[in-house]
Order: structure tokens, then C-alpha cells, then sequence
């Protein structure tokens, strides 16, 4: 039986490894020359940057893809995990190194904010709690079969709804707990894993700091490209074909069943389809001709980025791999992305600095700066007049914080923006996860990773259910392969 895959992101490379281990005979049809849609990797001027995800969470769902590589092929797959996940910075001078040990944190937090480290551990047996009942439910399985909750997972999670904060916000759940505007505001930060607000986004979101906090951050020896890179050889390595460079044009329904795709005016026949491209798309130019699901692609869009790539001629020791400057009005800040789809004059900015880890990354002495901006999602913004002005006041950000005219030290430069990511992955506005997660029911709204109506066709990837990121992704393959025939 043969399966053809719309996309070669994260999703689409491990729905091929899962339906090729399966027995299918898979092809996957790529847009641009390369695999791995967001999560690749490019070098400049003697600089490696990873272009999009930098946060490596919970490897054993990449190991378990893995270990499905054909008997013989030696792929490894080698990481390590880190002793520290973020380094927190405020422009009043405050810093607070986040260790990914809970015990550690929890005094590293008492020692700085004089809060007693108690209230700390207590929040993360929490989140830790909130996650290991819920995520057999809403992230391993499909919401949107029946099946689902008549299975033992469901009981503890019914049983314990009241304590997973489906009924408060993120932020009112964080305000309650912790009472410190500070770490109010790191814990609020997990919002943005999704590109959500955390005045708006349901308090079992809460349970994203388990991921980072108690099970650890990772970082793959030769940086996240790495991810990519060894998956597509465990694809192969199962006979799966990628065709790059093309881009599909249409996805063939004939009688309620998908029966292939139309690439390059050519119509190739298949059994199965899945289509790793953002749900919007899928349906506004490959699915055109078929009844649109107007609620869920009218859903509010998460937020987007914008990506500068800094080659840095000097190094900066305050710095870790991965480091935060805080904004000064985080609710202000939110309603700028979410409410008025703008940039706030003040922006929190992630500086990811992957040469502390890999060394070769960068030119001796020097250090890559991966410097990235939570923005709205491109509704027609004047993003050549934004850019500009947002540089010039994420370099005096930084700059002040670090005691240093920036300027001086950036030696190369390129810049991604919500438009180039629309470009490039075929992101609906440039957003980087597909709709929002500011609704109680989000994980309800997603589009299913299969047609309630088209036989055959099935979604994967950060637009549809269980969301977007390297896990949610990885595991969207999953829930395709216990759906899909076996061969």
C-alpha cells in the first residue's frame, strides 16, 4: 500500500518512519530543497545557526523513532542532558539561573527572591501532577474519537479536573501560587511554548514547566539540526522517498476516499495521504474543491517570531545556551500581540546561544546569537518599517543589560520575519503554531489528525491536534500511525 505526505517538516518525517515501519511504501513531496521545515540549520561567514527550535524536550520520543530504523543501519542518535535550562534576566539588574534539577531551582529561587524554596517544589509537583494526567488524554491520543474516552487514561483525568486549572488562566493560577511578580511572569512565559497569552491560555498549560523543570532540558550533540538530520536517515534507511522541490498541488478525493496527489501537473495514485502542511493552506489551495471547516480555520493564530541570526565577534560569559530579557510589562506586551497585533515597545527577547555548547558554532572567540522576538502573526504589518526600529531596541535592551554598545560586536546578520516564515513553511500568517491556545477548549478546537468525512487522509505536524513543537509534533506521527490501517 503506498502513502504520499504532503511536507517534510518534523511531523511529516516521522508520520513517513511510523507508516514505512507500518509496511507502506512512502514518499514524501517537499517544497523547498531541504527537509525539516522549521526545525534545519544554516551557516554564514563561518557562523552555524539552528534556524528555528532550540529547546529540546522529552529526546525519548525521538529515541523511540530511533529505534524503528532498519536492522543494520547504525544510526545513532547522541545528546546530552543539561544542568541548567535558562538564564532569567530583568532591567533592574535581577538575574536567576533556572537548573533543571526542582531542588536546585527551587533554592536558587528562595536565594534570590527570598521566597521559600517550598512554594517553588510544591508548584512543579503540580505541574508534574497536571501533566501526568493529562497527557495520556489530550496529547497521546485523538480527541476526536469516541474510543478515546472509554479508555483507562480518562478516569484519572475526570476524576482530578478540578486540579488540572482547565477553569482559570495561566496567570491567575501563577498569581495565586507563586506571589511574586518575577517568577509570576517566568512561570507565565510557558504560554509562549505555544505561541499563546497567558491572561488568556487555560491553567493546565501550567504543566508545560514539568517538560523543562522536572524532566530536563537536552541538547543534541551537534546542535537541533541533528533532529532532523538523523530522522530523515532512519526514513531512508526504511526505504522512504523524499522528493524535494516539489510542491503539490492538489490532494485527489475521489468518492469521499483521498486517492493521491497532483504534483507538477502529474496525478500520483495512493492509498493514503497525509498532509504535514499547516491545516489553513491544506484546505484554502489543496483541498479548495472540498467543504472547508470555516470554525476552525477562522481560530485566532498563535503568535509568530522574528528571528535575528547574530554572528558575535566577541563572548559573553553572563550567557548561557539559552537566556531571557524580560519585559518590563508583560500584560502590555501580550495585548500588543494578541488584542492589537503589534510589536510593544518594550519586547521580551530569547537570545539562544548554541556555540556554548557546540564551540565549533562559531569562529574562536566569537559566539552565534539566535535572538528572537514573540510578534503577532502577519495580517499585512509594516514589517520593513518594524524591523528596524524593533533592532535598534532589542540591541539597547540587551546592550544596557549586558553593560555594552551591542552594535559593535555583530559582525554578520540575517533576519527571518513572520513573511518569510509564511514563505517558507507555509505557516498561515507566519504563525508559528497554527491557531492559539487562549480557550479553555483549545485542545477540543484542533483540527483531528484525520477527515471526520474523507477516508484515508490524514494530519500531522504543529497545526492540528496536539499542537505545535517538536514533542506535540512527534507525537501527532503517533496518533496517525494507531489510526491508520495496517498494511
Amino acid at each position: 500500500m503506498k502513502a504520499k505526505i504532503v511536507g517534510a517538516g518534523i511531523g511529516g518525517i516521522a508520520t513517513a518512519i511510523r507508516l514505512a515501519k507500518k509496511g507502506y511504501s512512502v514518499e514524501v513531496y517537499e517544497q523547498n530543497n531541504y527537509p525539516g521545515g522549521k526545525l534545519t540549520a544554516f551557516e554564514q561567514d563561518g557562523f552555524r545557526f539552528d534556524a528555528g527550535p532550540s529547546l529540546f524536550t522529552l529526546p525519548e520520543l525521538v529515541d523511540d523513532l530511533i529505534t524503528l530504523q532498519k536492522e543494520g543501519a547504525n544510526i545513532d542518535f547522541p545528546y546530552d542532558k543539561l544542568d541548567e535550562s535558562c538564564r532569567y534576566f530583568w532591567d533592574d539588574s535581577t538575574q536567576l539561573t533556572a537548573y533543571t534539577n526542582p531542588e536546585k531551582f527551587s533554592k536558587e529561587v528562595e536565594k534570590v527572591f527570598d521566597i521559600p524554596a517550598k512554594i517553588i517544589t510544591q508548584y512543579l509537583k503540580e505541574a508534574s501532577f497536571k501533566y501526568e494526567k493529562s497527557s495520556k488524554l489530550f496529547l497521546e491520543k485523538s480527541l476526536h474519537k469516541t474510543s478515546t474516552f472509554f479508555t483507562k487514561e480518562i478516569i484519572p483525568a475526570l476524576l482530578n479536573i478540578y486540579r488540572l486549572g482547565l477553569f482559570e488562566t495561566m496567570h491567575q493560577l501563577n498569581s495565586t501560587k507563586l506571589k511574586h511578580p518575577k517568577i509570576e511572569q517566568l512561570f507565565d512565559r510557558f504560554a509562549t511554548y505555544n505561541g499563546s497569552d497567558p491572561y488568556q491560555a487555560p491553567g493546565i498549560l501550567t504543566s508545560i514547566a514539568n517538560l523543562e523543570l522536572n524532566k530536563g532540558t537536552y541538547y543534541p550533540t551537534e546542535g537541533m539540526h541533528q533532529i532532523t538530520e538523523r530522522l530523515v536517515q532512519v526514513a531512508e534507511s526504511l526505504d522512504v522517498k523524499f522528493n524535494y522541490n516539489s510542491s503539490v498541488e492538489k490532494i485527489i478525493i475521489e468518492s469521499g476516499k483521498a486517492k493521491g496527489l497532483q504534483v507538477n501537473g502529474e496525478v500520483l495514485s495512493a492509498d493514503l495521504v497525509v498532509s504535514n502542511m499547516d491545516v489553513y493552506p491544506t484546505y484554502k489551495k489543496l483541498l479548495s474543491d472540498q467543504q472547508q471547516p470555516e470554525a476552525i480555520l477562522n481560530q485566532e493564530r498563535s503568535s509568530s517570531a522574528l528571528i535575528f541570526y547574530w554572528g558575535i565577534n566577541r563572548e559573553f560569559k553572563e550567557l548561557g545556551l539559552h537566556n531571557i530579557f524580560f519585559s518590563n510589562d508583560y500584560k502590555e506586551e501580550f495585548r500588543h500581540i494578541f488584542k492589537l497585533k503589534s510589536v510593544f515597545s518594550d519586547p521580551t527577547i530569547y537570545v539562544n546561544v548554541s556555540s556554548k555548547q557546540t564551540p565549533q558554532d562559531a569562529p574562536d572567540g566569537m559566539e552565534n546569537w539566535f535572538v528572537m522576538i514573540n510578534v503577532p502573526a502577519n495580517i499585512g504589518q509594516d514589517w520593513d518599517v518594524i524591523i528596524p526600529e524593533l533592532k535598534k531596541t532589542v540591541i539597547a535592551k540587551i546592550g544596557n543589560r549586558l553593560g555594552v554598545a551591542l552594535e559593535q560586536y555583530i559582525v554578520t546578520e540575517n533576519i527571518l520575519d513572520p513573511r518569510s516564515i509564511e514563505s517558507k513553511t507555509s505557516s498561515y500568517q507566519g504563525a508559528l503554531y497554527g491557531s492559539s491556545s487562549n480557550n479553555r477548549y483549545a485542545a477540543f478546537l484542533r483540527h483531528p489528525n484525520f477527515h471526520q468525512k474523507i477516508k484515508g487522509l490524514y494530519f500531522s505536524g504543529g497545526s492540528v491536534h496536539p499542537g505545535g513543537g517538536i514533542p506535540l509534533c512527534l507525537l501527532s506521527a503517533k496518533i496517525i500511525d494507531d489510526l491508520s490501517p495496517n498494511v
